[in-house]
């Protein structure tokens, strides 16, 4: 029992010792430049995805009504914008996003079909866009109220 408790008081002493340096003093300044030219040079030939909206707002509909509707999608970037998948936050809404890339300049249509069967009340629905830009995910939302169905 001594021999594991000096054991670990050893152990915990040195690595109290060994971080007792400042780390961002071991950095070197031209490492820091290098990086940031790097990272400049990069971002310049990535994607950049901008939408027409962020939020698709359906209004007030009655239950069981399905909406058909859309974003569109503009690649702000350098290189090719590429979706490779999109998720809707439940089974009642389904994405069909573009399969092939949007180049620079360029856009391309998601559509979704939402089916209100069984909602009731203010619904916020998200579609999440995996992509090869920076933020490599992205959110769009549709909202709107449901009405119960009328017996």
């Amino acid at each position: 029992m001594k021999k594991t408790t000096i054991i670990l008081i050893a152990i915990i002493s040195l690595v109290v010792l060994s971080c007792k340096d400042n780390a961002a003093s071991k950095v070197k300044s031209t490492n820091i430049k290098t990086a940031k030219a790097r990272d400049a040079k990069m971002n310049n030939g990535m994607p950049v995805i901008a939408f027409d909206k962020k939020a698709y707002e359906f209004g007030t509909i009655n239950e069981g009504d399905k909406i058909d509707g859309s974003f569109t999608i503009y690649n702000k970037g350098k290189a090719n914008l590429v979706i490779t998948g999109a998720r809707a936050s439940c089974g009642c809404t389904v994405p069909s996003w573009p399969k092939e890339a949007i180049k620079p300049g360029d856009s391309a249509k998601l559509n979704f079909v939402f089916n209100s069967r069984g909602k009731r009340g203010k619904q916020n629905k998200s579609i999440t866009l995996k992509t090869n830009t920076e933020n490599v995910t992205e959110v769009i939302r549709l909202t709107g109220n449901v009405l119960p169905k009328k017996q």
